[in-house]
């Protein structure tokens, strides 16, 4: 059986078209680093797959980029 090599789904998806370029505020206020800032384009990313799907990464964002997907039987 083959195996996927990259994650499709992740818990923290960002909108980079949103995302304000030199904004860390996301990064900034996950309680588990799981957000980084990518060197090559200046927005933030998803870089581990870990989440406590608490939300302030989403409700911190000032333009709204941050989208936290919490799965159905957490909610």
């Amino acid at each position: 059986m083959s195996l996927v090599p990259t994650r499709v789904d992740v818990p923290v998806t960002i909108d980079e078209s949103l995302c304000i370029e030199g904004c860390t505020l996301c990064v900034d206020v996950c309680p588990l680093d799981s957000l980084a800032i990518s060197d090559e384009t200046g927005k933030a990313y998803m870089h581990v797959d870990e989440c406590w799907y608490c939300g302030p990464c989403a409700d911190r964002c000032p333009a709204d980029a941050v989208t936290v997907n919490i799965p159905y039987l957490l909610r």
